[in-house]
Parts: C-alpha cells; sequence; structure tokens
C-alpha cells in the first residue's frame, strides 16, 4: 500500500500506461513521440488552469509548475497539434443514428426493434432517419460507414437493416484510436472530479469485479452483460433524447450540458501469472 498521495499517484501511473503503452507500441509511436505529447499536455494544461487570478500565465510560471524549461515550454507549444475531430464526430453521428433507430417508433417495428427501411422516401426512411440524428451528412456516406463497421447492410431491394444495435468500428484503426482518447478521458476526467469533491457531489464511479472464477463462466456472463448493459443503455438513451435540444427543440432551460453513462467489460486470465 503506497504511504503518501504521491506514491499512489506513481503506482496509479504506472498501471494506467501499460495498455496505453502497449496501444502506442503497436502503432509504432515511439517514446520521443509520447514524451512531446506528455510535455504538450502539461504545458497547455499548466497554462489553462493553473494560472493566478487576475495574472497572464507566462512561460517562465509555466515553466516553474510543469518542471520544463522555458526553452522547452516554448518548443512545445510550437509543435503541431493532432487531430481527431473527423473521427470522432463521425463516431457521433453514426451513433445517433443507431440509437434513433432503436428508440424512435417511426423507425421501429410494431412490436418492436428496427424496422428495416427504404433507403430514400419522405415518410419513414433511412433518409429520413439520417436527417433527423444526424443533421445534413449526405444519407449515404452514413450508410457507408455504417456498412463499412459492420452495423447495417443494403438489401437488394434497396432497404437497409441494422445488424448492431451499437456503433463500435470492427475495423479501422483510426476510428477505434478516437474512441480511446473520447472514452478514457471521459472515464479519468470522471475519477478526477471525485477525488476534488465532497462525497454528496461525486459522480458514479461503480465495478463489480471477482478474481477466482473458472473459465467457463466467463463464456455465461459475457452475454449477460451485453444483454443488460445493453437494455440499460437504451433506457437511458431514450430518457436523454426526450431531455436534449437536438432531438426535442423544445426542451426549455438555461445552460449547455453534456452527460452520459460509459459501460465496459474487462477479463483477465490471472492463470497465466501464477
Amino acid at each position: 500500500m503506497p504511504s503518501t498521495p504521491a506514491a499512489a499517484l506513481s503506482a496509479a501511473i504506472l498501471r494506467l500506461l501499460r495498455p496505453l503503452v502497449r496501444i502506442c507500441l503497436r502503432n509504432g509511436l515511439p517514446y520521443g513521440a509520447f514524451a512531446d505529447l506528455a510535455k504538450r499536455v502539461y504545458v497547455e494544461v499548466a497554462g489553462a488552469e493553473f494560472t493566478l487570478p487576475g495574472r497572464k500565465q507566462s512561460v517562465s510560471r509555466i515553466s516553474v509548475i510543469t518542471g520544463l524549461s522555458r526553452k522547452e515550454v516554448s518548443r512545445v507549444r510550437g509543435l503541431d497539434t493532432p487531430d481527431d475531430a473527423v473521427a470522432v464526430e463521425r463516431y457521433n453521428r453514426a451513433a445517433r443514428v443507431i440509437s434513433g433507430w432503436v428508440r424512435d417508433p417511426a423507425f421501429t417495428e410494431p412490436a418492436g426493434g428496427p424496422a428495416r427501411l427504404p433507403f430514400e422516401g419522405a415518410g419513414s426512411s433511412f433518409a429520413t432517419l439520417v436527417k433527423r440524428f444526424s443533421g445534413d451528412v449526405p444519407p449515404r456516406a452514413i450508410l457507408d460507414e455504417l456498412v463499412r463497421v459492420g452495423a447495417a447492410e443494403l438489401l437488394d431491394d434497396s432497404t437497409v437493416r441494422l445488424l448492431a444495435r451499437a456503433y463500435l468500428p470492427a475495423t479501422g484503426e483510426v476510428e477505434k484510436l478516437a474512441i480511446l482518447g473520447a472514452d478514457t478521458a471521459d472515464l479519468i476526467a470522471t475519477i478526477d472530479h471525485n477525488l476534488q469533491s465532497p462525497p454528496e457531489e461525486a459522480l458514479l464511479q461503480r465495478k463489480v469485479v471477482y478474481d477466482n472464477l473458472p473459465a467457463e463462466v466467463l463464456a455465461q456472463f459475457r452475454p449477460l452483460v451485453a444483454r443488460r448493459s445493453q437494455a440499460l443503455l437504451e433506457e437511458l438513451d431514450a430518457w436523454l433524447a426526450e431531455r436534449d435540444r437536438d432531438t426535442a427543440p423544445g426542451v426549455e432551460g438555461e445552460g449547455r450540458c453534456r452527460a452520459g453513462l460509459g459501460i465496459y467489460y474487462l477479463e483477465d486470465d490471472l492463470s497465466k501469472d501464477a
């Protein structure tokens, strides 16, 4: 058990960096590039969030806070900024279309479940679905993306069938890596909030794990998790959609907030470490 917050933080960073470094090495990102990215974030966060009241943040103060030299702070500030906005936006738009297809009665079967939709048409068509839940993006572009990741298919009669109730790219490293950044950042931001907040203001952060399970249990647990989690997410999606201005333009209220719930499955073979 670490005896100080610094030791606990160091141990936590080592733990969370291992899978991240594994991804970096598998995708050919060397240490030097990773180090520059880390320095850049240190400089950006120090410059934006650790200012003194009424004073402009200087290179010298950023240098003191981060431990980087002033020359290094200036160098890092001049580096190009990687941008995953296009991939993240594609992820968000495709996910919204699938969400609307699953829950909006205009695009579901009378008995429930997503309906098979004609590609075009003024009524309950795929084009109408895309316009309602993804704005002015061409329907063909969204269809191509859903087909590419295995979430939908275009049939011979020009109707479109949904194959998956969630958007998760089965192919395409760019999209998967964009999701890595978006979803992991949300989880760490929640943990950061809870570290700083009193218990009554903490955000939901829960996990259930057992570490002495027979391998045969996993084949039962995986579908149970998938079924129950998907049902919960669809229930919450419907609730939020009724209160979001993009999907319910008549909603009134102040400000613009972002909220949601993320669920992930974990699994390790501990017998390999024995």
